[in-house]
């Protein structure tokens, strides 16, 4: 097989795969085309032949086969998405209900989260941690006014955050507290773009306008009963996240793209869209070795937590928030070659102080953007610093984040 030098392979490879170099050198997309015995080992999604008929390039990602983009390429599928809208298949996320009176106590007794402040309905965005002040995945969780909470977490971690929640299940059970956990085998997919709402207030009952952003409600969609339909997303977009029974995904799916305004984006989309949102993605600009604070997500622990200490890792984290940290996640702006994860990142008199974790050409701004992590000193808005690409210094700028601006709707 041949890889271009220098680009970033994002999916993995094993067994016999066809590469294909999807937007030539600019972007730096490889496809890895499933064509060995390796592709029938991988688990597929309820849409998965819906994508392979509708002209989805399959990559294999997280143990999954998803959809790296369709016949429209990465870029046009990008803008797409910020001009109109998409739709994503993240069926291999985890969701899990968590049911009994205990249920608040026992999520909080693995996250950074404040879920007992929450309104029902009302979700947030939250970190696992371990007891060294790692990150062991991001999370969101949901407190529904159906007695039980509703958590969607990564597909890459979905056997460590499944064995994670299970162990602490049996120790909270053990203690006499109430509590259980029901896998759910619904399909997720996320609709995302500006013209989101009139698509999909055509389908259900409920007024989309008081739907605010990280709130949910159970409604049908156009006629597919028993869905939940949360306003969040991964691009930065106004955006819904649409859990929905297995056997009606794809005639759900097939209703929306009637509408002129849809179409399909995969997961080369997905992630620039996420960067130009300076959004995180596990196991590049989070992991085990990262704490919130260093990953500047100190605004996902709540106060009260902060102050009782009482989730994993407290004792290291809470005293980092005030005290600083040796390195911190900063935004990156450069011209000339991309920028990829693990590029080293110099001071101006070529110290390297720092890598990138992830880096992409943004389609909206025309420039290189990439996260990663600097020194402290180094890591304010605005500082000159340097990234080594192939092997030649290239000059470029601590940014703020998000690079292309959210348009989260938080109400009328």
């Amino acid at each position: 097989m041949w890889i271009k030098p220098n680009l970033e392979l994002n999916f993995s490879v094993s067994g016999e795969s066809q590469l294909e170099i999807l937007e030539g050198p600019r972007l730096g997309l490889i496809h890895v085309w499933e064509t060995g015995p390796h592709c029938a080992s991988l688990k597929r999604t309820p849409l998965y032949d819906f994508h392979r008929a509708q002209g989805g390039k399959m990559v294999e990602f997280a143990g999954w086969s998803m959809p790296v983009q369709y016949k429209d390429s990465h870029i046009a599928s990008h803008l797409h998405t910020r001009q109109h809208c998409s739709i994503f298949d993240v069926s291999h996320m985890l969701q899990t209900k968590v049911y009994g009176k205990d249920r608040v106590k026992f999520i909080e007794s693995l996250i950074v989260g404040d879920i007992a402040e929450l309104k029902d309905n009302q979700g947030t965005l939250s970190l696992f941690t371990n007891t060294k002040g790692g990150i062991m995945d991001d999370l969101i969780v949901t407190k529904t006014d159906q007695e039980y909470l509703y958590v969607v977490s990564n597909a890459g971690c979905a056997d460590k955050d499944s064995a994670h929640m299970q162990a602490k299940l049996q120790e909270f059970k053990a203690a006499g507290h109430d509590v259980d956990l029901e896998y759910m085998e619904e399909s997720l997919i996320a609709l995302q773009g500006p013209s989101m709402a009139r698509v999909l207030q055509e389908g259900v009952c409920d007024d989309l306008s008081k739907l605010s952003f990280m709130t949910s409600v159970l409604t049908p969609v156009f006629g597919v009963q028993g869905c939940r339909v949360t306003r969040c997303g991964y691009t930065g977009e106004d955006g819904v996240e649409i859990s929905v029974p297995c056997e009606s995904v794809v005639a759900l799916t097939e209703r929306l793209l009637v509408n002129s305004e849809v179409k399909l984006a995969g997961l080369g989309a997905r992630d620039s869209l996420r960067l130009e949102a300076g959004l995180c993605l596990y196991g590049n600009d989070i992991d085990e070795t990262t704490t919130p604070v260093e990953a500047s997500l100190v605004w996902t622990i709540g106060k009260r937590r902060r102050q009782a200490r009482d989730f994993p890792g407290a004792d290291i984290i809470v005293p980092q928030i005030k005290a600083k940290t040796q390195r911190k996640r900063v935004g990156l702006i450069s011209r000339g070659p991309p920028v990829r994860q693990h590029t080293p990142i110099l001071s101006p008199d070529g110290r390297i102080i720092g890598e990138v974790t992830s880096g992409c050409p943004s389609p909206c701004l025309k420039q290189n953007v990439a996260m990663g992590y600097v020194e402290m000193s180094f890591s304010k808005v605005g500082t000159p610093i340097q990234v080594e690409v192939r092997k030649k210094m290239t000059p470029a700028v601590v940014s703020k984040m998000p690079f292309v601006p959210t348009n989260y709707y938080t109400g009328c």
